[in-house]
């Protein structure tokens, strides 16, 4: 699937159903190394922080995608079209720990355009990001009471801010 660039000031997402509902791929390491993995995300935001583009995504330091974020100075958010659903449901529920589900979800690895992260090719948006900014999550931290119930009092996300360099799609 050929995608074009789309200038990043003319990108434009119905936001939160593309999280929530639509999930994204979420990859780091290094595909020229052959040393990644990715899972699929429905929690993160974007818009603009300290004057840059910014997509924001979170992991949790159990997942296997945890270790190679936590040491890659990039990563890629890629959406599909919805005949990938079942790919995504696996890529999101298996670990990269237990083989290769990357093939088993079927879906193709490739080089992005500047990001040392993967991006795939049967994708319809690529998002390339530098990673900028992380942290963990302190449960003090939390205002509302709400939150804490996503964690079961521990496992916490840590947080990280990707300055968006590259959008490519159809």
């Amino acid at each position: 699937m050929k995608l074009e660039p789309i200038a990043i000031t003319d990108f434009t997402a119905r936001i939160f159903e593309t999280w929530d509902k639509g999930w994204f791929l979420l990859s780091a390491g290094s595909f020229a190394d052959k040393k990644f993995n990715c899972m699929t995300v429905s929690w993160g935001m974007m818009g603009t922080m300290w004057n840059k583009p910014i997509v924001q995504v979170v992991v949790r330091p159990s997942r296997y995608t945890f270790e190679f974020i936590e040491t890659a100075p990039d990563f890629t958010l890629c959406a599909f079209p919805e005949d990938q659903r079942k790919a995504l449901s696996l890529l999101g529920s298996k670990s990269g720990r237990e083989g290769d589900k990357i093939a088993a979800a079927g879906i193709t690895p490739i080089a992005s355009s500047l990001v040392t992260a993967p991006c795939y090719a049967e994708a319809n948006l690529v998002i390339e990001c530098r990673k900028v900014f992380t942290d963990a999550y302190k449960p003090a931290s939390f205002i509302d009471p709400d939150i804490e119930k996503n964690y079961g009092g521990s496992n916490y996300h840590h947080v990280y801010y990707g300055e968006v360099l590259a959008i490519r799609g159809n």
